[in-house]
C-alpha cells in the first residue's frame, strides 16, 4: 500500500522534529521534508508534490493562510491540513477559503493528528471538534443577514488598518498595538482576503472609500 507522503511546515524546528518523531510511528506515513516557512513550503511542495504538507499558520517570509492558497494553486493534488492554536473564527474561515482541507489545534496532537491526516488523504475534510463548532455557528450567522463587508472586520482588524494607511510599517505596528509583527502580518493578510483586494494601495484605497480611515 503506498504510504501518504508529508512535508513538515513549521518554524520552530523542535516542533517539526516531534512531529516527524510522532509520525514515525505509523507505517502508512512517510515524511519527505521540511519547510521553516511558507515560501520554503511553497518551494519544497512544488518540488516534492506531497501528498499532504502539514501547514503551521504564524511563520516568517509567507504566513500559512498565503502558503495554503498558492499551494492549492500550484499543486491541485497536494492537500493542505493546518496545525493552529488560533481557534476563533477570524483565523479558521480564511483558512478554509484558502483551501485548507483540514485544521488540527495543537492542543490535540497526538492520535488526532493521524487521524486528520489519514482522513484528508482520502479527500475528507477534517476539523478538531471545537473548531467545527466555531464553523458551525460562522455559517449559521452567515445565513441570516450578511453584514457588509467593512462590518465583518473585528476591531483589531479595523484598529491595524488605520495604521497600515497611516503609513505605518509592520514592525511600527506591531510596536504601537504591543504585539508581535507575525500578527500584524496575519492581520494584514486577512483583511486582503476579507475585502477581496490584493495590493496595499487597494486596501488603502478600500478604507478610504469606506470611510475606515
Amino acid at each position: 500500500m503506498a504510504k501518504i507522503r508529508i512535508l513538515i511546515t513549521d518554524d520552530h524546528a523542535i516542533l517539526r522534529e516531534g512531529l516527524r518523531a510522532l509520525l514515525n510511528y505509523y507505517d502508512d506515513v512517510e515524511i519527505v521534508g521540511e519547510a521553516q516557512d511558507g515560501a520554503e513550503a511553497v518551494a519544497r511542495a512544488g518540488d516534492l508534490q506531497p501528498d499532504i504538507v502539514l501547514m503551521d499558520i504564524a511563520m516568517p517570509k509567507m504566513n500559512g493562510l498565503e502558503a495554503t492558497r498558492v499551494i492549492r494553486e500550484q499543486c491541485p493534488a497536494t492537500r493542505v491540513l493546518i496545525l493552529t492554536q488560533h481557534e476563533d473564527r477570524q483565523y479558521v474561515l480564511p483558512l478554509l477559503q484558502a483551501g485548507a482541507a483540514g485544521i488540527v489545534s495543537k492542543r490535540g496532537l497526538g492520535t488526532d493528528l493521524i487521524t486528520a491526516i489519514r482522513a484528508v488523504a482520502r479527500g475528507e475534510t477534517f476539523l478538531y471538534p471545537s473548531i467545527a463548532t466555531t464553523v458551525v455557528e460562522e455559517w449559521r450567522a452567515l445565513s441570516e443577514d450578511a453584514p457588509a463587508a467593512p462590518d465583518a472586520l473585528t476591531p483589531r482588524e479595523c484598529e491595524i488598518l488605520k495604521y497600515i494607511v497611516a503609513g505605518q510599517t509592520n514592525p511600527q505596528i506591531a510596536a504601537t498595538l504591543g504585539i508581535s509583527t507575525k500578527t500584524v502580518e496575519w492581520h494584514r493578510t486577512n483583511l486582503m482576503s476579507k475585502l477581496n483586494v490584493h495590493t496595499i494601495a487597494d486596501l488603502v484605497r478600500y478604507a478610504l472609500e469606506h470611510k475606515l480611515a
